[in-house]
């Protein structure tokens, strides 16, 4: 009996003994698998950034931005790939598919969000197969209004769709849209009751709103720039939280009194699922350095938004994470269905 007691007590001692190596056991194997999934040198090779729209549209301004103060930063090449089309859905899903090891990563934007939310079986959760990395910006969109109406401010179209409900028009590049999604939010926010004219393509959007087919639209900044070439169309709202450079005199809907119609449309930088957090960790830090550069953030600011890489990852995550709840409710709202 006192034999067993005193093996007991051995036993008892040598888990005491044996316990904080094994912890530390636990945590040298951590640090050796992000070792692992971090080479010293990282990036050693070129590093390919998805682009899920076209050449030459505002996002892709953004992106290419981007990629060329990493190059300069990490002295390794950072590849641009178009890959457009399906509403971004062919890009997202070369992004979800890629290896996890920091080399393949893209550019999200609203449709990365909204395009899921309008398949009947998505190709990718825009949560749940991605690791966020980065916000890089967020740009506001502008109320735009037709000369052709005498609007000359957002009471005066607030009046005027008041004093004929569902007889003013607004125009988008159709269902599901961001200038389409936008619009419903203002719209709701300020009780106006319009009707939706979806457009083809966004130069006859531009024909729609300059000879007054439609009163009003309501477009990301770098697409509302150009329609007022030639003073045919009036800027007469910012959604942004803070006014733009771009458009310094245009009044934010909060200063008007409509702060339930701010939308901005937030672009950032995410991996496939699954990425090790030391290669989050690392790709953030690039990224904030390189948008620190002056030329980086000229050609961000000529798109209409300002700069924000400091935010962290993690609060770029719940961002994502509020907005893709906000349109999934928005686009049940207005009845919009999977296809």
């Amino acid at each position: 009996m006192h034999n067993q007691m005193l093996m007991k007590k051995y036993k008892t001692l040598q888990s005491a003994m044996f316990a904080p190596l094994f912890l530390l056991g636990l945590t040298l194997g951590s640090s050796v698998t992000l070792a692992q999934n971090l080479s010293p040198n990282f990036p050693d090779k070129p590093i390919r950034l998805i682009i899920t729209t076209p050449a030459g549209s505002g996002v892709d301004a953004i992106g290419r931005a981007l990629a060329q103060g990493l190059t300069e930063i990490t002295r390794q090449q950072v590849i641009v790939d178009n890959r457009a089309g399906a509403g971004g859905i062919i890009g997202a899903t070369a992004i979800a598919n890629a290896a996890p090891d920091g080399y393949t990563i893209g550019i999200a934007a609203t449709a990365h969000i909204v395009s899921p939310l309008l398949q009947a079986k998505p190709a990718y959760h825009p949560i749940n197969d991605f690791t966020p990395i980065a916000q890089l910006t967020v740009i506001p969109n502008i109320v735009v209004t037709s000369l052709k109406n005498n609007v000359k401010n957002l009471k005066d179209l607030i009046d005027l769709t008041k004093r004929k409900p569902d007889e003013i028009n607004y125009g988008s590049l159709g269902d599901g849209t961001a200038s389409h999604l936008s619009a419903e939010i203002v719209n709701r926010s300020m009780g106006m009751k319009t009707v939706h004219v979806p457009y083809r393509t966004i130069a006859d959007s531009y024909t729609g709103l300059w000879s007054g087919d439609v009163q009003y639209e309501v477009y990301l900044m770098p697409s509302a720039l150009p329609l007022f070439q030639g003073g045919r169309a009036l800027a007469i709202a910012n959604t942004g939280r803070t006014r733009s450079p771009a458009l310094p005199d245009v009044p934010t809907v909060r200063e008007l009194g409509y702060p339930e119609a701010e939308s901005e449309i937030t672009i950032g930088v995410v991996g496939p699922s699954n990425l090790s957090p030391a290669i989050v960790q690392k790709i953030h830090q690039l990224m904030v350095e390189a948008m620190k550069l002056p030329d980086v953030r000229e050609k961000m600011s000529k798109q209409g938004g300002q700069p924000s890489p400091e935010l962290d990852t993690k609060a770029y995550e719940q961002r994502l994470k509020l907005e893709y709840e906000t349109y999934k409710k928005l686009i049940s709202t207005i009845g919009l269905k999977p296809q």
